[in-house]
This record gives C-alpha cells, sequence and structure tokens, in this order.
C-alpha cells in the first residue's frame, strides 16, 4: 500500500456494516503494519477525513461532506442533471425513483435520485451506492454508449464466459440501436428499470436517466409514456453538459 492508495484502501473501509475502525482492525483488513496504518490515520485525521471515535475507533470525518459538496456544485452532470430529474419526478403518475447514474471504475455509481411523493418503491439504487455493472437498465444504458474496444474489456473483465459475454454484447448493441433499456427484476426483484442514455463523450461522460417502478404499477403502454417523458429530458441533458464544455474543447 503505497501513495494514495494506502490513504483509499484505509477509507474504503467504512460503511454502513462497520462504521468504526481501531488501528488494529484496519492493519488486519488492509494487511499493511499497524505503525503504517497510525501514521496513514493520523494524517487522514489531521485533514479531517477521520475523526476519533469511542475507545481507540474512528469514523469518517467532515472533510467528506465538504467534498460532497464540491462535487454537488462543480460536477456539470449533477449539478444541471439533479434539477432536471426531479422536475420528471414532478410530471410522472406512477409511484416510482428517478435515477441519475454514471460510470464509476469498473461500476456504475448513482450520483442523485429522487422519488415520488409517497413512494413504495425499494430500489437498491441510492446516491453514492455502487451497483453491479451488468445488470439493470441503468447500467447497460451506460455500457451500450462505451467504444466498442473498451466495452469488449469491461465486459471480460466482470468474469463472463464466453457465451455470455457474446450474449451481452448483442443486447448493448440492441440498446444502443434503440435509444433505451427496459429491464425487470434484474437488480430488485419486482421492480422495473427504464433507462435513457445521457452521453457527453467530450467531456468524457458516460451516464443514464432513470425511472424505476413497480412491475404491478405499470403496464406496457404505461412504460412508453414514461420512456417519452424521460427521453427528451435526457436528451436536453446531453445538450446542456456539451453547452458547459471550455471553449476549447466545444
Amino acid at each position: 500500500m503505497a501513495g494514495l492508495n494506502r490513504f483509499v484502501d484505509v477509507l474504503r473501509l467504512f460503511n454502513e456494516r462497520k462504521p468504526d475502525w481501531t488501528i488494529q482492525e484496519m492493519a488486519i483488513a488492509t494487511e499493511v503494519p499497524a505503525s503504517t496504518v497510525y501514521r496513514t490515520v493520523r494524517e487522514l485525521v489531521g485533514q479531517g477525513f477521520l475523526d476519533p471515535s469511542i475507545e481507540a475507533h474512528y469514523r469518517l470525518g467532515a472533510a467528506i461532506i465538504e467534498f460532497d459538496r464540491r462535487l454537488r456544485i462543480s460536477d456539470p452532470l449533477i449539478r444541471e442533471g439533479d434539477p432536471m430529474l426531479a422536475e420528471v419526478l414532478d410530471a410522472v403518475q406512477v409511484p416510482c425513483v428517478g435515477v441519475l447514474a454514471r460510470l464509476y471504475r469498473d461500476q456504475v455509481i448513482c450520483v442523485a435520485d429522487h422519488r415520488t411523493q409517497s413512494s413504495a418503491v425499494e430500489t437498491s439504487y441510492e446516491r453514492g451506492r455502487p451497483m453491479p455493472l451488468l445488470r439493470g437498465a441503468t447500467s447497460k444504458t451506460i455500457l451500450a454508449q462505451l467504444p466498442k474496444v473498451r466495452l469488449g474489456k469491461v465486459v471480460k473483465a466482470a468474469g463472463q464466459d464466453r457465451t455470455l459475454k457474446d450474449g451481452m454484447l448483442s443486447e448493448l448493441a440492441l440498446i444502443r440501436r434503440q435509444g433505451y433499456a427496459i429491464t425487470r427484476s434484474e437488480v430488485d426483484p419486482g421492480l422495473v428499470g427504464i433507462a435513457v442514455p445521457v452521453s457527453c463523450p467530450e467531456a468524457a461522460i458516460n451516464a443514464s436517466m432513470s425511472l424505476i417502478v413497480r412491475a404491478a404499477d405499470v403496464s406496457e403502454s404505461t412504460e412508453r409514456r414514461l420512456l417519452m417523458m424521460l427521453s427528451p429530458v435526457a436528451d436536453m441533458l446531453s445538450r446542456k453538459l456539451r453547452d458547459c464544455l471550455p471553449a476549447a474543447l466545444a
């Protein structure tokens, strides 16, 4: 564990299952000497990324919140897309969750989400939570935008055998041609995902805008209506992202 990696490896230990860690626990989990972990934690505490907790434990610090705010106001996808997603949710007449997501390392991560009032939809998608790369309309719509060479590497890295890989690539090619994806129960049982692409290759943004609804609440005609509401908004967001580019890149 060297350089920036040692700081990130420590920070990634903290989650909802275990929000507090001791130096020794971190050393065991990262397979790094406790003395090295101690120096790393000391620096993270000094910069506010970790805070001392009870009985020699540590928890995430307020610097995370500071940088979250900076991301919200500086990332064009979030800055432009979050209010547009909220407007879509105000217009739909079906209980649902709206999701704006983007490619993140070898996963897909939700960067904004909204719910209709009194929504009974319980989905795994929530802001900041990495999600499966090869399942669900939200992820597949993002993958379908990738150049063929990169897409092949991503699917191969996910551990797919040749038959599954070929089937996945064919499905993604279809999604790319038709400009949307609709999947059923691929991530959460009983839920339907309807997703359309949000793309700005010039800014390295491969994203999607999705509506997640209960299968019991929709018919094929309802799905088409929701898709027709979603598509123009996502297209407008893609145009806005291009408009945000510096003049030299536009």
